[in-house]
């Protein structure tokens, strides 16, 4: 009896026992399963899944009519997971049916004949360090290359996006569109030129996925999920016309070596729109290559360098002069070849002359600096002045170029006598190359000054523009008086010291010489000359500016330098512009009296 009790006292306790056991374990699996199920699940994810970025492509710059100028080109590094090499079972990519077992020495063998390297580096590479779960088998492969790995099935290779920039046309418009660099945070980003200055318009987002990896850390089949979509950056779309930068560079780069000239430089602008077709340099960087150029030139001297322009700025003083009503193109003025101002100042022309008895139109076709002066002390310090503020001198163009200067007019209320004077003819003042054909624009466009344009927009993904600039002109000076002065600089084309280098035949040109003394570094002249070009065409009915400048040319050291490469590259716009030839002779002004 007592043993039968105690029997079912044990079994009592037993079935207890079994049955708080099993208890705890419904307990801990509800746990598990219920209550922690999102955390483990999220836990063994995270333990299982592998992030990876997807690269959102930098956007394009290209010129006026598409042609590419930067752009990105994937290329792929590829690398291994030593740790996880081993024999593996490629599928017939038709039937899905398992294929041929491959050995490591056999993968080794299939990537060498893809990527050019030898079958036993790429073997090596993969057993060199057996434990490690890191390996670089190549880098910079291409897209088909890359492609052709892939379909190796190799399960054990891994793959990262390389994107790189790069520049098909090389030094052309090399100036403008910049290069590439790291920010403070090691990000790559536009550093230089178009690059920096659109690099809001250019730059991508880049995306996100992730990817479950088994045990053996090979990724498992349909895993892949995209948590966040790229973006691809926007296109920037300037207004250059690269086969005429091609051939301004080429023009400009033989004058330059010609001469002897530190540099030079050539802008090309539409009269009535403002558009930059061209902004050419020598030395200029191709930034596929920047080391090989001087730092110096890697930028836009049109934009960043600015000089005193010298008698390409008399063409401005006489157009505030007849804008002001206080002279003409006939206006009188017995000019000696040295002059004296009330004040003290002295201003000299170029060549000793007995005093001549010229025109307004004849001081611009003789280029005299004491003829503008006088003619120009007519008007009152502030009158000059605001002309050129008229003319958006002393600040940037709406272009903004990375590193652009606005040039220096100083506080007319602190200028000298000798500075009110010389300024009249480009001296005392600095402007850049792209001011000085802002003036010539207006000149052409009946004296409404057109914003300066290099970029027209930029084209987003979705296919829609942005950032389109103002087309909003702005009166400076009156038709009138736009167009009596550039009756005036025909005189220069027809009859000035550079008359046969300038003309082009079956068009009437108008265009001003310069030759402007460059300061010797310590406050002084005497450094040597700036010489240069500006003019339009044709000059009835002005469609394009040119303007040259040469830095310091040696063998030539008056407009005559620059004057070339202006009729060269002005015959060029005329004849791929398809412009009419003039069918009225030039306007033939009194230039003596």
């Amino acid at each position: 009896m007592t043993s039968a009790r105690s029997t079912r006292n044990r079994i009592a306790v037993s079935i207890l026992v079994i049955t708080a056991i099993v208890a705890v374990l419904v307990v801990r699996l509800v746990d598990i399963q219920v209550v922690q199920a999102d955390s483990l699940n999220q836990q063994a994810y995270d333990t299982l899944s592998v992030p990876q970025s997807i690269y959102g492509p930098r956007g394009d710059i290209v010129d006026a009519n598409g042609v590419v100028l930067a752009t990105t080109v994937i290329r792929y590094t590829v690398t291994a997971s030593p740790v996880d090499v081993a024999d593996f079972t490629p599928l017939d990519p038709t039937t899905g049916a398992a294929e041929a077992d491959v050995t490591p020495v056999q993968a080794a063998a299939e990537i060498a004949a893809i990527t050019g390297q030898t079958a036993d580096v790429v073997y090596g590479l993969l057993t060199a360090d057996p434990s490690s779960s890191y390996a670089l088998i190549i880098k910079d492969v291409t897209l088909d290359q890359y492609n052709a790995i892939k379909a190796l099935q190799i399960p054990w290779l891994y793959y990262e996006t390389d994107p790189q920039r790069v520049y098909p046309n090389g030094s052309v418009a090399g100036n403008l569109v910049g290069y590439m660099g790291t920010d403070s945070t090691g990000a790559v980003t536009g550093t230089g030129g178009l690059e920096a200055g659109q690099n809001q318009c250019l730059a991508g987002s880049d995306g996100e996925q992730t990817y479950e990896k088994g045990a053996d850390g090979v990724a498992i089949p349909n895993t892949l999920v995209v948590d966040k979509q790229p973006v691809d950056g926007g296109t920037v779309e300037t207004t250059i016309d690269s086969d005429l930068q091609y051939f301004s560079q080429q023009v400009l780069a033989q004058q330059v070596i010609a001469t002897g000239a530190e540099w030079g430089s050539v802008v090309v602008e539409e009269v009535k729109t403002g558009k930059l077709l061209t902004v050419a340099q020598y030395p200029t960087a191709d930034p596929n290559n920047l080391d090989a150029t001087d730092p110096n030139y890697w930028g836009a001297i049109a934009f960043s360098d600015p000089f005193e322009p010298g008698s390409t700025f008399k063409s401005e003083s006489a157009a505030a002069l007849i804008d002001a009503g206080k002279a003409t193109p006939a206006s009188q003025v017995l000019t000696p070849y040295k002059y004296k101002s009330p004040g003290g100042a002295v201003i000299t022309d170029s060549e000793v002359h007995d005093p001549e008895p010229w025109t307004l139109t004849g001081v611009i076709q003789q280029s005299s600096n004491v003829g503008i002066s006088i003619l120009s002390a007519m008007l009152t310090t502030q009158q000059r002045y605001d002309y050129m503020k008229k003319f958006h001198l002393g600040e940037k163009t709406e272009v903004d170029f990375p590193g652009e200067s606005e040039g220096i007019l100083g506080d007319p209320n602190a200028w000298d006598e000798q500075t009110l004077y010389n300024s009249s003819f480009g001296q005392g003042i600095t402007t850049t190359a792209a001011q000085v054909a802002s003036i010539y624009q207006t000149l052409g466009n009946g004296g409404v000054r057109m914003p300066v344009q290099l970029v027209s927009g930029c084209k987003q993904a979705d296919g829609s523009t942005t950032e389109v600039p103002s087309t909003q002109g702005e009166q400076v000076i009156s038709a009138d008086a736009a167009q009596q002065t550039v009756n005036m600089m025909q005189s220069v084309v027809e009859g000035g010291y550079a008359a046969s280098l300038l003309k082009i035949p079956g068009y009437n040109i108008a265009a001003k010489t310069g030759t402007a003394e460059v300061s010797n570094g310590e406050g002084a002249y005497g450094g040597g000359y700036l010489t240069s070009v500006a003019g339009l065409a044709p000059a009835e009915a002005p469609q394009y500016v040119v303007s040259v400048n040469l830095m310091k040319p040696v063998t030539i050291e008056d407009g005559s330098a620059a004057a070339p490469v202006f009729q060269k590259i002005m015959a060029q716009v005329l004849q791929k512009y398809r412009v009419l030839p003039s069918t009225t002779p030039a306007v033939d002004l009194p230039t003596t009296y």
